[in-house]
């Protein structure tokens, strides 16, 4: 019998970026709940039971309740939300976190999916921590810009208004300025940081597509932490990653006005990234990345193991 998978939060842009993704398979069952009864209690605990899959695309605190539902069954579940990202006896679902991570995604009952900003942020640094070219301590800044359909369907609707105008900007919008940012837990976590990193998100006025730079200040950097050093550790680390590449290390005056492009993987499963030696001592960490929670034709970290993950 085929498995039979069910996606909570069937109506959000998430679960309809992964029903297309699906679309003509014939190894999975899809449960789909009438639309009267997609957020009735008694229905939805029905189907996650009834399912060997369950995908959750609800917010935090509806993710939590589900997965209390589940808490003594066998049925695996992929989470979407952030609520389980950094909760023991979860599996983080990056594959290239660190050697095996993919196998233990895998074998895992829970996987939390990844956040798109912290993503990319992990993949930069884990390794330099790793390799002792940055300390776990070291204070920096994120500058992170993405499409606006990361922020899900109000976002989209916000920004789609054309009573807003907001697609007519000729700027970046900074949000997320006196909040917590939901995904510095899980950069601080496997990311091996001891000290909160300045977070600055923006959205830009184009649907999908992700860049982020890390600016690690000279006197924070060892004295083996060079910009060639990072570079070889992050090509040495990702060498044999499919999704992952280490561009060039170049001389930044040799980028120009698409170099750094936040679309350049629309449509891909890719992240690039590159390190940026400054005549200061001063080093960035670029990457253009993909941004898995909207429907944007890509598909996310833990979604890519979906074929390995399946029973």
């Amino acid at each position: 019998m085929r498995p039979k998978l069910y996606i909570d939060g069937q109506a959000g842009t998430t679960a309809l970026r992964v029903r297309d993704w699906l679309a003509g398979r014939d190894d999975l069952e899809l449960v789909v709940l009438p639309e009267e009864l997609r957020k009735e209690p008694t229905a939805r605990q029905r189907a996650v039971r009834e399912a060997n899959i369950v995908l959750f695309c609800l917010p935090d605190d509806a993710a939590r309740e589900a997965a209390a539902w589940l808490a003594d069954s066998p049925v695996r579940i992929l989470d979407a939300s952030t609520a389980h990202r950094v909760t023991d006896d979860w599996v983080y679902g990056l594959p290239e976190l660190m050697v095996g991570q993919r196998e233990r995604i895998a074998r895992a009952k829970r996987v939390t999916n990844p956040g798109c900003y912290a993503s990319a942020v992990i993949l930069l640094l884990r390794p330099l921590v790793e390799a002792g070219l940055i300390a776990s301590d070291t204070v920096f800044s994120i500058h992170a810009l993405s499409g606006y359909s990361g922020g899900g369907r109000s976002m989209i609707e916000r920004w789609e208004d054309p009573t807003r105008r907001l697609l007519e900007l000729q700027h970046e919008a900074p949000y997320s300025i006196s909040k917590l940012h939901k995904h510095i837990p899980e950069i601080m976590c496997y990311g091996g940081l001891s000290t909160e990193p300045q977070f600055l998100p923006a959205v830009g006025p184009f649907r999908c597509g992700m860049r982020v730079q890390v600016t690690l200040p000279s006197k924070a950097l060892s004295k083996s932490g060079t910009g060639k050093a990072m570079w070889e550790t992050l090509a040495s680390r990702y060498e044999s990653e499919p999704f992952v590449q280490v561009e060039p290390l170049t001389d930044p005056s040799e980028a120009d006005e698409f170099t750094f492009d936040p679309q350049a993987h629309n449509d891909t499963n890719r992240i690039s990234l590159r390190v940026l030696p400054h005549a200061s001592g001063h080093v960035r960490a670029h990457g253009t990345a993909r941004q898995p929670r909207q429907r944007c034709g890509r598909r996310g970290n833990s979604v890519s193991e979906f074929d390995a993950w399946c029973p």
